[in-house]
């Protein structure tokens, strides 16, 4: 199981998620530990079974111990950030924004890697979940950490990326045709 079976399942209907596949992760200028931990907060996040079987193995071949569980600590407690945060956000009762949140959240402040790296998981992550207030927060904490805006860019684009490719293998897995 790997990048390439998983390249090789993708229609021809949709070759651009295959090659923007290949180009996202095979050319991607971050650091090792920024792109796999990426690769898996957001193979986790897509919810999809197919992308999360292939892209994972090679993951773990490509992060240290370490790394590999805090990139599945950024997929957890985003998927739990990003909801309660963005119905916050869209409510338009605002006073739910002065309320304590009361959630545990300690990973976040000890991650067990380089924070920059969990917060651009996170940011990635938040990307497929779609909290803006999410967003900018995780976006403001690694621009301040003297992030690029092309490395951040390049989360996102590989989050936009693999959600694409998990929403068309899991509907060819029921369409089959």
């Amino acid at each position: 199981m790997s990048l390439d079976s998983l390249k090789s399942s993708i229609p021809d209907y949709a070759k651009d998620l295959r090659l923007n596949l290949g180009s996202v992760i095979g050319n991607s200028e971050l650091p090792a530990q920024q792109l796999w931990g990426t690769v898996l907060a957001t193979a986790i996040a897509s919810r999809s079974p197919i992308v999360l079987r292939e892209l994972a193995p090679e993951a773990k071949a490509n992060l240290s111990p370490e790394a590999y569980t805090a990139a599945r600590s950024a997929a957890a407690v985003m998927a739990m950030n990003n909801v309660f945060y963005r119905t916050r956000h869209l409510l338009s009762d605002h006073e739910y924004g002065t309320l304590r949140a009361g959630l545990r959240m300690n990973v976040i402040g000890n991650p067990g890697v380089d924070k920059v790296d969990f917060e651009l998981w996170s940011f990635a992550v938040s990307a497929i979940n779609g909290c803006g207030l999410c967003l900018d927060s995780h976006e403001q904490v690694l621009r301040k950490a003297g992030v690029s805006r092309e490395t951040v860019q390049e989360a996102f684009k590989i989050a936009s990326v693999i959600q694409a490719v998990g929403v068309t293998l899991d509907a060819e897995a029921i369409l089959g045709d």
